[in-house]
């Protein structure tokens, strides 16, 4: 039986407090929210914090508000199931909602938030493994190690973002609200991630993620596409987020793709979604747009399946994506 190491755990009442103890303890401090990814980690001694902070009691943390008119805030703490199924979302942010109704399974929706998954560890299979099978094979340059062993001549880690939401707040234009001590900022949820595998969030280490902001729908419609070994429990090894406003004509007025699980970040195929701007969604500006989203993706042995597959399958999804705004089975904003 893996065992959580000792640690204390302090559990504030409010975002200013908890700000207050993340300055108080400094770098001995870990936020933990749900802890569905955290727990595990720590049992595998990936991390050892001898404090974790508590965000589960703050109730500002946990309020969705808004419209699909005027936007929508959704705090950090909200649970994964309470966005799957929540009726705003999957009327006029489907993307979103599918993408939570995706994660994991539903005990662990039911504790795992949007902020835990947004800021979701980097995942490899040379890291998320036992302390005992990391020591015998020798660590990684993630954690104890100086050496990347997916890329061993690298000077960097390639763990990747695993996150199901993530690519699909990108596409979504999604913002996020950071905490701190010294105040607070807003940023788009895109500049979070920077493409390092160990240190892949460019949030400074006394800021909380307290909410997240959706710009108003304003006709746009979202479809996310998943791909994984099992139907349910499993991390995605390839994640399509697409996002697409069509004008009146028929025509694309405005695209976003993103991708997950293909690099240490989502990774936004910009020149792909501009080859559909101004253009009707015909099959061959799909497959054009589709080809050329694929060349974003360059993923390493370091997920399940072969790396190889997974490079295929990005055409075919993006593809697939695509195809749902034709066919009619993304789901239109209902008037």
């Amino acid at each position: 039986m893996l065992r959580l190491p000792p640690f204390r755990y302090l559990a504030p009442r409010y975002l200013d407090e908890a700000a207050q103890l993340l300055v108080q303890e400094g770098d001995q401090a870990m936020l933990v929210a749900g802890g569905t990814d955290l727990y595990p980690n720590m049992k595998r001694r990936q991390f050892t914090p001898p404090v974790l902070i508590g965000l589960r009691g703050i109730p500002e943390l946990k309020s969705i508000s808004g419209s699909s008119d005027q936007g929508m805030r959704i705090g950090a703490g909200v649970t994964l199931t309470r966005l799957a199924e929540h009726p705003v979302l999957l009327a006029h942010y489907p993307a979103l909602a599918t993408a939570a109704g995706s994660v994991s399974t539903p005990q662990l929706r039911n504790a795992g938030t949007i902020g835990g998954n947004l800021l979701l560890d980097t995942r490899c299979n040379y890291y998320n493994q036992t302390e005992f099978w990391r020591r015998s094979i020798g660590y990684c340059m993630k954690k104890d190690g100086d050496v990347c062993l997916v890329a061993p001549g690298s000077p960097r880690c390639w763990a990747i973002s695993s996150a199901d939401t993530a690519p699909v707040l990108v596409s979504l234009g999604a913002s996020a609200r950071l905490v701190s001590a010294r105040g607070e900022r807003v940023i788009p949820v895109h500049e979070l991630f920077r493409d390092d595998g160990m240190h892949p969030y460019t949030i400074a280490a006394d800021e909380i993620l307290s909410e997240v902001i959706l710009p108003p729908a304003a006709g746009w419609q979202s479809v996310y596409l998943k791909l994984r070994r099992r139907g349910s429990f499993d991390f995605p090894i390839l994640g399509v987020a697409v996002a697409l406003l069509t004008a009146s004509d028929g025509s694309v007025a405005g695209a976003r793709i993103t991708l997950g699980a293909v690099a240490s970040h989502p990774v936004e195929a910009k020149d792909a979604a501009a080859l559909l701007t101004g253009n009707q969604l015909t099959p061959d500006a799909i497959n054009a747009a589709a080809a050329t989203a694929a060349k974003r993706a360059k993923p390493l042995d370091n997920a399940d399946l072969s790396m190889n597959y997974r490079k295929q399958l990005a055409t075919i999804y993006v593809r697939r994506a695509l195809d749902h705004f034709v066919n009619g089975q993304a789901r239109l904003p209902i008037a």
